[in-house]
């Protein structure tokens, strides 16, 4: 939210704590991946094809998945009613409470792709590989637009996340991306110097609370 550790004012620490155990209850937090091994890499074009599929994901993601021999596509959701909370309680001129569950939406999804990704880890671990980090469109001069590709493969959709023609997502607290998988990839920390993102997610929380 912007504020340092032991900063925040008392009466947004108190309402971030109402607001926490308010949500605590919900349970329509979901995740899913899916692997594919019939992956291609065209250094020219910084392109991934999987399945046949071609992501042009750019210079900095494929410098970091080139060398995988297998990805992860994954989707991920914090639900519907976070959002829906923040929007209501914005129209009703409570802002600050609006904002609260906006940031928390913004948390728990991230939260929720971490363990996602934990376990991702782990199963690719019993084979002997390692995972990348997870990049999503949007981000690193990858193409939002190229969430219509990724969704292709998830007809099933256990997140129930839909997609607007601009390729934004519904729930909009939701995230999708791919993860590398290999022998021969690793997981580093997010290299913030080399992107010109400003506003990246994963930016903010490195140097926010």
């Amino acid at each position: 939210m912007g504020y340092t550790p032991g900063t925040a004012p008392e009466p947004v620490t108190i309402l971030t704590t109402e607001v926490s155990e308010e949500l605590m209850p919900l349970s329509d937090v979901r995740a899913e991946y899916k692997l594919f091994n019939n992956v291609r890499f065209y250094p020219d074009d910084k392109t991934i094809e999987i399945g046949g599929v071609a992501f042009a994901v750019k210079p900095i993601i494929f410098r970091q998945i080139k060398d995988a021999e297998e990805v992860a596509l994954f989707i991920c959701t914090a639900g519907q009613e976070i959002g829906e909370r923040s929007r209501r309680s914005m129209k009703e001129g409570d802002l600050l409470r609006g904002y609260i569950y906006d940031v928390i939406g913004s948390e728990v999804v991230e939260s929720a792709a971490d363990r996602m990704q934990e376990a991702l880890k782990a199963e690719v671990a019993t084979h002997g590989k390692k995972i990348t980090n997870r990049f999503s469109p949007g981000y690193c001069g990858w193409d939002v637009a190229e969430q219509h590709k990724l969704f292709s493969f998830f007809r099933d959709n256990f997140c129930g996340i839909t997609l607007t023609e601009s390729a934004l997502m519904n729930p909009v607290k939701s995230v999708s991306g791919i993860i590398g998988i290999g022998k021969g990839v690793s997981y580093a920390p997010y290299q913030c110097h080399l992107c010109e993102d400003k506003n990246c997610l994963y930016r903010s929380r490195k140097t926010r609370v």
